[in-house]
């Protein structure tokens, strides 16, 4: 006689749902650690009765920022400042990476210029910059060439670096092959010293906004260095943070601007480093 044996499915435990995990959880972090300063700022200037003329309040730094912006204040001077860090920039960085092309390719040009170069460096960017105001005029530039001096060192230093950091083996392959010096610099050095050369542009482009700040402290009859030395000479602390604020949104913006040029040209090292996060 077949029995047929019947079994019994017992139905699985429900499991514990998921916990949901923020994607961005620096954003919020940032927001509150924001809200959190600004807010204990407010409180302390405010219960300890300091003054406005040595710390004013957040609410009287907002209260600046927005009226220099809806009267168009700022935009001129902001223009020009904005427009001497990026020439400066440009002028310096452009400099910095021709100049440590050649030091790190050819001995002669490093033993000749680079004491040169390292001594000019030393000197504070401060202390000559009256010097570039005497000889250049209280124009834009002066300031241009501060600006470039203070960009020129880091884009300098990261191009030799960066070009001296292609493995030897990879060379010593491309020479096997009768690869000309041109080719061996196009194809193992470039891609190798690409991440230091993004890396030297992004410290020199927010040492430029910085220049040109001192370059208008120096003497300059525009710019938000300028307006610094103008709310300065009235007392007015509030306007001076305002300024500042737009000198670090400035920073920040260019920044950000480096970091995407950085992902869209070194498009590689994204791709490492989500294979490896995904390993």
């Amino acid at each position: 006689m077949n029995t047929r044996t019947a079994s019994t499915v017992l139905p699985a435990a429900p499991s514990a749902p998921p916990a949901r995990r923020i994607a961005r959880p620096e954003i919020p972090l940032a927001i509150a650690l924001f809200v959190v300063v600004v807010g204990g700022w407010e409180l302390a200037v405010r219960a300890l009765d300091v003054s406005a003329l040595v710390v004013p309040p957040p609410s009287a730094v907002a209260l600046a920022l927005w009226s220099g912006l809806i009267s168009n204040a700022f935009t001129y001077h902001f223009g020009v400042t904005a427009y001497e860090t990026l020439a400066g920039f440009a002028v310096g960085a452009g400099l910095g990476l021709v100049l440590g092309s050649l030091v790190s390719q050819f001995v002669l040009v490093e033993k000749t210029l680079y004491p040169y170069i390292v001594a000019f460096q030393t000197i504070p960017k401060v202390a000559i910059a009256p010097l570039f105001v005497i000889w250049f005029g209280y124009g834009m530039t002066s300031k241009v060439i501060i600006t470039a001096t203070i960009a020129f060192f880091p884009a300098l230093a990261n191009t030799i670096v960066g070009l001296r950091a292609a493995p030897a083996d990879q060379i010593e392959l491309l020479r096997a092959f009768t690869a000309t010096r041109w080719q061996i610099f196009r194809m193992a050095r470039v891609p190798h010293a690409l991440p230091y050369i993004f890396a030297g542009l992004d410290v020199s482009i927010v040492l430029s906004v910085i220049g040109a700040v001192v370059g208008e402290f120096v003497g300059a009859q525009a710019g938000l260095g300028y307006l610094i030395l103008q709310r300065t000479f009235s007392m007015d602390t509030a306007g001076m943070f305002a300024i500042l604020i737009l000198l670090s949104a400035m920073g920040i913006v260019l920044h950000a601007v480096m970091k995407y040029a950085r992902k869209r040209v070194v498009f590689w090292l994204e791709t490492q480093k989500d294979a490896t996060l995904g390993a």
